[in-house]
């Protein structure tokens, strides 16, 4: 079967329709990815882009019942705006402070939920079977949305501690205050010395993403058992993750979490658990225009 045949899924009259909300939501990989689980699984359904201006987001959510809509991701810049709009909200949205998952109820309310976390630690745990956040400190660089979701699923997970460092001091403050337990904020100038018996080490920032500078962190006081994860897919292969193979560090790339946090929602929406495959990283990383979720 040729790539461009999962590019929709299967259309009827009863055809579950999901999408993505964003401005602009042109180069999201979100619809060739839950396109292809719906030709993959056979499914009566499509999943379409709807880009949508700031202030008419509220609008534009609350036309989903209406216009028959299973539900729909929601990407920047409204994640935030997502959270004050839905009739109720999982307990990892509102600690993250954002919802990244709509899902229409029978009733036509709106739910929204946050997968980022979830996604974060599947793809850990895919890529390095037996991982486990209470084997150490984690050092956390950002302080934006994604890595509240982080910081959320690490302490949910039993991570002892979470050491945050971020360009904006004020921005990993209001984040350790808004989400509490055990984050300590570091200064941006002391990240290299935070890394001192880390058992994780995850970059949210965009430093080291195409178009972007690069992220200035000598690796000398990394324990070499410690794991590297950037979120970051465009390079798949960051500088960060380059510089730590070679010491020998395990690493872990950013294209699972995108993948992984995509599961619950097209279950939500479509009934059916879909797997991450080989095939499905491929096909996904062959999109040319491709960019965040």
């Amino acid at each position: 079967m040729s790539s461009e045949s999962f590019e929709s899924g299967m259309l009827s009259g009863r055809s579950r329709v999901a999408g993505i909300i964003g401005w602009p939501v042109t180069h999201s990989r979100s619809p060739r990815l839950h396109g292809f689980w719906l030709r993959r699984y056979g499914i009566d359904g499509a999943y379409v882009p709807l880009p949508v201006q700031p202030e008419r987001f509220a609008e534009a959510l609350r036309a989903l019942p209406l216009l028959g809509f299973a539900g729909a991701n929601v990407t920047v810049p409204h994640k935030e705006a997502a959270l004050a709009s839905v009739d109720r909200a999982s307990r990892e949205a509102r600690h993250i402070g954002a919802v990244n998952t709509i899902v229409v109820a029978a009733d036509g309310t709106l739910e929204g939920r946050n997968t980022d976390g979830f996604g974060f630690s599947e793809n850990l745990r895919d890529a390095l079977p037996g991982w486990s956040a209470v084997a150490g400190p984690a050092v956390l660089l950002g302080a934006g949305g994604a890595a509240r979701a982080v910081a959320v699923a690490l302490l949910d997970a039993g991570a002892p501690e979470v050491r945050l460092a971020n360009r904006t001091a004020e921005r990993a403050e209001r984040l350790a205050a808004d989400i509490g337990g055990p984050i300590r904020v570091v200064g941006w100038d002391d990240r290299t010395a935070a890394l001192a018996d880390a058992s994780l080490l995850v970059n949210t920032t965009t430093l080291g993403m195409a178009g972007q500078p690069p992220l200035d962190l000598p690796l000398d006081r990394l324990p070499p058992t410690a794991v590297v994860n950037d979120i970051i897919y465009a390079p798949l292969e960051t500088a960060l993750l380059a510089a730590a193979r070679r010491r020998g560090n395990p690493v872990v790339d950013g294209l699972g979490m995108l993948l992984h946090q995509a599961r619950p929602a097209f279950c939500a929406w479509f009934g059916v658990e879909p797997e991450v495959t080989p095939e499905l990283r491929r096909f996904v990383l062959q999109d040319p225009l491709g960019g965040p979720r």
